[in-house]
């Protein structure tokens, strides 16, 4: 592969991610073990890398994504509104067993979310973020820094699938996909990579 390689690392624990509700627009910091995790992150990302810095580092505004990305080592470059998380609409702060209660086999990727985003939007935004990624990428490797949902969309399209596959990817808090290509031919090179150890499992 000519130039650099696709860093997504997911935002680090909150209370509403360790509950398991949908956190779009709410701004919720990192807990203290999502902040641990966080710097945990940094160092396997260091690793991961080879030790060399990014050309481009690129975050959500959140709190929870800055928070992760000062935790975890990173000089961001610009805040970018495109990477916020799936805008959950009506479904803000809920779990998907308490959507299930009135809605029957409710899932984010199979259904639209009231007053909010489909995956068809979901899957634009996520072209529109890869295009400025792929211009970038000559200069060395690109590092976003996002959120899960969001994160999965990602990874789906740069393998030219639909967004609404980003339900075969994993994405768990304060983990790193890493995305290539074979020839010119897209590739998920590694999917939700922890950092293992003290450093991540301590409370």
């Amino acid at each position: 592969m000519t130039g650099g390689r696709l860093f997504l690392l997911r935002h680090g624990e909150t209370t509403w991610s360790r509950d398991g509700r949908h956190t779009g627009i709410t701004d919720v910091p990192l807990t203290a073990r999502g902040h641990k995790r966080a710097v945990a992150a940094g160092g396997l990302g260091v690793r991961l890398r080879g030790g060399a810095d990014p050309a481009l580092v690129l975050c959500s505004p959140r709190t929870r994504a800055r928070q992760t990305a000062e935790a975890a080592g990173l000089r961001v470059d610009a805040i970018d509104a495109r990477l916020h998380e799936w805008d959950y609409g009506a479904y803000e702060g809920l779990t998907t067993l308490q959507i299930r209660e009135t809605v029957p086999d409710w899932t984010i990727w199979t259904h639209p979310c009231p007053d909010g985003e489909d995956a068809a939007a979901v899957g634009a935004r996520a072209d529109d973020v890869l295009a400025t990624v792929r211009n970038e990428l000559p200069r060395g490797d690109v590092v976003l820094v996002g959120h899960g949902h969001f994160t999965r969309a990602l990874i789906a399209r740069w393998v030219e699938l639909s967004a609404s596959d980003g339900v075969r990817f994993a994405a768990d808090s304060a983990s790193w996909a890493v995305l290539g290509d074979e020839r010119g031919v897209p590739r998920a090179d590694h999917i939700n990579l922890r950092a293992a150890g003290r450093d991540y499992d301590a409370p």
